[in-house]
């Protein structure tokens, strides 16, 4: 696996192509074809009124088109924007950069907003805010809002302004990298997931959690003494943590293995 440096440079979607080729999962150059022609064709659906141009941007979209979520949701396929883009299929993250780049093509104020748990859309038209399901292209009130936050967070949850605030590409794309990390921990695929991990500390250095659920990747690789650094940087670094108890009876067992090398 060549490595790749991430920066604050960021665009869409050429560093989300290129990360799943780095992560062997997609060619990017096929993805980047299919994304000119959509990027192309998406003008034709351009129109004077703005409210107009957005729904002629979901009919198109999830009618003419066909994109939906993908049955397996929670897949690598599903977090992976090369796949989303070739087949027609993803998950609330990937189909809603796919609008976000469509919309930017015609004109259109569109975001993604990151809730805990799924992505979804704000439009900003004539000074009014409005929220869609990227799943759908279904308008969102802000109850269904506050419940998908309750949902993933718990039922005391509030629904804060930091939850809707529109992402920036570096949120995005780390989210994908989230996303793309917990798809191959469902697979199996652990040296993607550890190499997921090394991408967001990259960009998140003092994100321990990080380091814990690398530990856990580089135990499934038999990587023991990486595992038993993280642990101990998670440790040290973050001793007020609820799970702390639990990191260090995890440190203590696996101090009694020896280094397993592949």
């Amino acid at each position: 696996m060549a490595k790749l440096q991430l920066d604050d440079a960021v665009s869409i979607p050429e560093t989300a192509f290129e990360l799943s080729e780095h992560l062997g999962f997609s060619r990017a150059q096929p993805a980047l074809w299919a994304w000119y022609e959509m990027a192309g064709s998406v003008l034709s659906h351009y129109v004077v009124d703005q409210n107009t141009r957005l729904q002629r941007l979901f009919n198109w979209f999830y009618n003419d088109l066909g994109f939906q979520a993908r049955e397996d949701y929670f897949s690598v396929e599903a977090a992976d924007l090369c796949f989303c883009v070739l087949k027609r299929q993803g998950n609330s993250t990937t189909l809603a950069t796919l609008l976000v780049l469509l919309a930017k093509q015609l004109d259109l104020p569109l975001d993604a907003v990151l809730l805990p748990g799924q992505t979804v859309l704000r439009s900003l038209l004539n000074d009014k805010i409005r929220y869609f399901d990227p799943l759908t292209g279904k308008e969102l009130t802000r109850h269904q809002l506050h419940s998908l936050v309750r949902g993933e967070l718990g039922n005391a949850a509030k629904l804060k302004p930091s939850h809707i605030k529109p992402a920036t590409l570096k949120r995005l794309i780390s989210r994908m990298l989230h996303e793309l990390k917990a798809g191959c921990i469902v697979s199996q695929k652990f040296e993607q997931a550890m190499e997921c991990c090394n991408l967001l500390l990259q960009w998140h250095p003092d994100d321990v959690h990080l380091n814990r659920e690398r530990a856990f990747i580089a135990q499934q690789l038999g990587c023991i003494k990486v595992a038993m650094s993280d642990l101990q940087h998670f440790i040290d670094n973050s001793p007020h943590d609820p799970v702390i108890e639990l990191v260090k009876m995890q440190l203590k067992e696996l101090s009694q293995h020896s280094q397993i090398y592949h």
